[in-house]
C-alpha cells in the first residue's frame, strides 16, 4: 500500500510516517519502480503497534527500544510509565486543590469532580463509619498497601505533615 493509504488507515499525516521512516521506526517493505514507498500488511500490524505505545503516551524512542528488544522487556518499559502516569495524576489533583484553595471559593468543590479530605471523610462516615471506623479504615489501608494510602493521601490535597501524621498513627 501507498504511504497515504497507510496514513489515511491509521488517521495519521503522511510527513508523520515520513518522520517515523526518518528516524527508523516505520521503514517501508519496499519501492515501486518509480520509488514510491510501498508498505505491507507487517509494516501496517507494526504501525498498529506504535499508535498503542503513542496513545500509552511512550516517547517515541521508548517504542523504539521496545520493538528492538525481546517481549518480556514490555513489560518493565509498561510499568515505568504506570508509575508516571501515577505521578502526573498526583500533580494533576495536586494543582485542582491549588487552584481552589486559590479561588477560595467552596462551590467549586461541588461544580468539579474534586475529593479532598474532608469530602471523602464525609463519604466514609455517610457510608456509616464513625470516628473509630475511620482510624481501622485507614489502618487497613496501610497495612495492605502503604504506597497506594500514600498515594490516596497525596491525592486529597492532605499536606505533607498532615499525610505523615496519619500514616505513622495508621501503623501503630
Amino acid at each position: 500500500m501507498t504511504i497515504g493509504l497507510l496514513a489515511r488507515r491509521f488517521g495519521l499525516s503522511r510527513s508523520t510516517l515520513l518522520y517515523y521512516d526518518s528516524i527508523g521506526l516505520l521503514a517501508p517493505s519496499g519501492r515501486s519502480r518509480a520509488n514510491y514507498r510501498r508498505y505491507t500488511e507487517d509494516d501496517a500490524r507494526r504501525l498498529e503497534m506504535i499508535c498503542m505505545y503513542r496513545q500509552l503516551g511512550l516517547s517515541l524512542s521508548a517504542i523504539a527500544r521496545i520493538l528492538l528488544s525481546p517481549p518480556d522487556s514490555l513489560r518493565e518499559v509498561l510499568e515505568k510509565r504506570l508509575l508516571e502516569l501515577g505521578r502526573e495524576i498526583s500533580q494533576l489533583r495536586e494543582q485542582q486543590h491549588v487552584i481552589i484553595r486559590m479561588l477560595n471559593d467552596d462551590t467549586l468543590r461541588d461544580r468539579y469532580p474534586v475529593l479532598d479530605g474532608q469530602s471523602w471523610a464525609s463519604l466514609l462516615r455517610a457510608a456509616g463509619l464513625d470516628d473509630e471506623g475511620l482510624v481501622r479504615w485507614h489502618k487497613g489501608f496501610e497495612k495492605l498497601s502503604p504506597l497506594s494510602h500514600q498515594e490516596f493521601l497525596e491525592g486529597l490535597g492532605i499536606t505533607g505533615d498532615e499525610i505523615d501524621r496519619i500514616r505513622e498513627w495508621s501503623r501503630e
